[in-house]
């Protein structure tokens, strides 16, 4: 990194965040240490830096980073696994306290966390008393709002405007009802959540402006409309018929009785083409993202390319590694139209192409 105005996005991942800043003309360099996201960024033309974030030195970046970006790993913190970063929140707490004062007690709160994992979270901090970017945008799952909203006051006291709150990816143009934590803030403008521009059941227009229209469902973004009839191949008949004006991946089967099932429990999450999709889970076996017919009957398991389109990337995004590791990609990754409307509100419009 030899130039000013540069983004570093920290826990980069497959890219979620960077296809949300080349929707704006924007690119940054990443920190990733897993092998398999590394390779998707490199074959999606994103800038990586190959490197455990927690170790990587901050002295080197001075005054070369506008913006800073993090997702930390959420999976000790996450409903779907086993929640060992609860345990560890008041070392975090503590890490988080610490750096502000300019000591580094990671090393001693490590040897004593449950998962560790958990004191990621704190790396952010560290990354933005040492480089003083002039904003910076955090995400993870909403249990770690806590964390977030501790990071902003030692933020705002370093002369940082912020804000923390959960965002709904469908209200910004995604078929999946994610919903997430973030942390934003700035030195040179207020920090302010970004405005929807979607609504559950659509708005109306009114004095002060136009309406917001409905979530997109997942039969808006598979190609699949509800009420389309497609035949699913089978030995007698072979082949399948797509609808005409959808992709050549699109699912097939009798559209308007699909429903995507996450989890594999009599209670497990259920919804129909005709809804956003829930929030895609890859932790366990990748049985556990199916379509099934209305009465429970499997259709197939959801596929990579399906997933992709649902995490708001598209179809043909290259994603590199095991079909395991492609679906772990996807769960992780920030969906794009998301990061698009976060950085939006964020990023100064001066803020020129870093190269």
């Amino acid at each position: 990194m030899n130039a000013p105005g540069q983004i570093l996005d920290l826990f980069a991942g497959p890219g979620g965040w960077s296809e949300g800043l080349r929707a704006l003309g924007l690119r940054d360099i990443g920190i990733e240490i897993d092998a398999s996201s590394c390779a998707t960024r490199a074959a999606a033309g994103h800038t990586t830096i190959r490197a455990d974030v927690a170790a990587y030195p901050t002295a080197p970046l001075r005054g070369k980073v506008t913006g800073l970006i993090a997702s930390p790993p959420c999976q000790t913190f996450s409903a779907a696994g086993l929640r060992a970063g609860n345990t560890d929140l008041p070392l975090c707490h503590q890490a988080l306290d610490d750096i502000a004062r300019g000591y580094d007690s990671r090393n001693t709160s490590l040897a004593a966390c449950t998962d560790s994992r958990s004191l990621l979270v704190v790396e952010p901090l560290r990354y933005a008393l040492a480089l003083r970017p002039e904003w910076i945008a955090l995400e993870e799952v909403p249990a770690v709002l806590p964390l977030f909203e501790h990071t902003a006051r030692l933020l705002a006291s370093a002369g940082y405007s912020t804000w923390t709150g959960v965002l709904n990816a469908a209200d910004f143009g995604l078929a999946q009802t994610r919903r997430r934590a973030f942390l934003l803030a700035s030195r040179t403008r207020p920090a302010l959540p970004p405005e929807p521009t979607h609504a559950d059941g659509g708005t109306l227009a009114d004095l002060f402006g136009d309406g917001l229209p409905s979530w997109r469902t997942m039969g808006d973004v598979l190609g699949c409309a509800p009420g389309d009839v497609i035949t699913r191949g089978n030995h007698t008949t072979g082949g399948s018929r797509f609808p005409t004006t959808g992709p050549s991946w699109a699912i097939t089967g009798r559209a308007r009785s699909w429903m995507l099932r996450v989890g594999n429990r009599t209670a497990s999450t259920r919804r129909r083409l005709d809804q956003p999709a829930p929030t895609l889970l890859f932790a366990k076996a990748l049985n556990d993202v199916s379509w099934i017919e209305a009465d429970g009957t499997p259709i197939r398991r959801l596929s990579v390319a399906e997933a992709a389109v649902l995490q708001g990337f598209s179809a043909t995004y290259p994603w590199a590694g095991s079909r395991t590791k492609q679906f772990e990609q996807i769960g992780n990754a920030v969906p794009a139209p998301l990061a698009t409307a976060v950085l939006r509100s964020l990023v100064p419009v001066r803020l020129e192409l870093a190269a």
